[in-house]
């Protein structure tokens, strides 16, 4: 199983039971902001603003001020497996967040198509038996930017992503404590932010009940050891392993269980991929059938060696980076040299699970000078593998091409 049972964590229920505040001014927020960045995107604009100055975050990619759209740098992924909190990406749909929580009268109320409604207090979740899991955490829209032709959208690199040792509890024993009637077939989940304008729709995101009752979904208190970021959903998010972020609510805090499909904006419309291979459409294409998505695809990257990298010929290069599975582990990561003629097996690094990142490397060596590219593929467990040529869809999700880096030798 890929979620294990803890007998302690270091986010005790004092740690968590402390009340959070997190100022978001966001126009002193944006005044501190002096650096930028240039994100490999195909057009402009290309430049990004960097900061350090949200609460709790180190150095940021700042997509957006507001609602807060905030990219990990890409650097941070060759520092390790998993993720830093105060680096890990953030993505927000509506503006109205709270910035205090009081945890002591904090609830998550569970309700619907129940035995009995129940409102339970953090105490009540945080004795339950603790689960752990490694997970990717990814938008569905990671590397948008990179969509040709491009589509509206924040402009992500491939920064929008992170990986966590996520801690909690089962979703299927906080739904225990409610008791599912028969002929329920969704739980659909809503945390604490707001629309900011009236009229548009709650952020609502909703799981078959076989998903959620499976005991790999959690509700998740804390990551890599810590309790969440107010940014990431403090003080409980849900954890959908394996699958795209739009369902990982986070600040959860009603859950309505359902005897017939969501049918909300958030399941309906958006987030909304074409039911063909790869999510794979022509722009403009009529007649095209979309579902929500759903499970994520392999992905691997280059995390040492950057575009226009300049490398000795005659020596041995260590070419290292990540890889992940998406809904299955890592089977096999392949680099070739030659932009794709020719691949050889890499080095994997040791297992978190097969939902976290893993590490790779390989030797290189060139023999001659002039131009290569490099490129790095991902099989995972259930045979999928990164595709050569990109897929695309006008909500501009589940970008999974092989990475391309071009570099050269002298």
């Amino acid at each position: 199983m890929p979620i294990l049972q803890r007998q302690g964590t270091h986010v005790s229920r004092r740690t968590l039971l402390a009340s959070g505040t997190c100022a978001l001014t966001l126009s002193a927020t944006r005044s501190m902001a002096a650096q930028t960045t240039k994100l490999p995107l195909p057009s402009a604009p290309r430049t990004r603003e960097l900061s350090s100055a949200f609460p709790q975050k180190g150095e940021m990619i700042v997509q957006r001020w507001r609602a807060p759209l905030l990219e990990t740098p890409f650097d941070v992924f060759d520092k390790g497996v998993f993720t830093p909190n105060d680096r890990f990406f953030v993505r927000w749909h509506y503006a109205d967040i709270p910035v205090k929580i009081d945890v002591t009268t904090f609830r998550l109320k569970i309700h619907g198509n129940v035995e009995k409604e129940v409102s339970l207090t953090l105490d009540e979740i945080m004795a339950l038996p603790h689960v752990e899991v490694a997970a990717v955490n990814q938008c569905s829209g990671n590397s948008r930017g990179l969509f040709m032709p491009r589509v509206a959208g924040g402009e992500w690199g491939d920064g929008a992503m992170g990986n966590a040792r996520w801690t909690g509890v089962r979703m299927s024993d906080v739904l225990k404590k409610a008791g599912i009637k028969p002929g329920s077939v969704q739980i659909r989940l809503q945390g604490l932010e707001k629309p900011s304008l009236p009229g548009s729709p709650p952020f609502l995101k909703s799981l078959s009940v076989e998903h959620a009752m499976d005991g790999e979904v959690m509700i998740a208190f804390a990551m890599n050891g810590q309790q969440l970021p107010h940014l990431n959903g403090f003080p409980l998010r849900v954890v959908v392993p394996g699958w795209y972020a739009t369902y990982w609510v986070k600040m959860l805090s009603d859950i309505e269980v359902l005897d017939k499909p969501d049918t909300n904006f958030w399941m309906a419309t958006a987030y909304t991929i074409p039911d063909t291979p790869r999510a794979d459409m022509k722009p403009g294409e009529a007649g095209v059938k979309f579902v929500p998505i759903n499970k994520m695809v392999p992905r691997s990257f280059i995390t040492n060696v950057t575009a226009g990298a300049k490398l000795k010929t005659g020596i041995n290069h260590l070419v290292r980076g990540m890889a992940f599975g998406g809904a299955s582990g890592v089977k096999m990561v392949e680099l070739s040299v030659d932009g794709g003629k020719t691949w050889k097996p890499t080095q994997l690094g040791k297992s978190e699970g097969k939902y976290s990142f893993r590490r790779w490397e390989s030797n290189v060596k060139f023999a001659k000078a002039g131009d290569h590219v490099l490129q790095v593929r991902c099989t995972n467990d259930a045979g999928e593998v990164q595709p050569p040529t990109t897929n695309w869809n006008p909500a501009g999700f589940m970008r999974n091409v092989i990475q391309s880096t071009a570099i050269s030798a002298a």
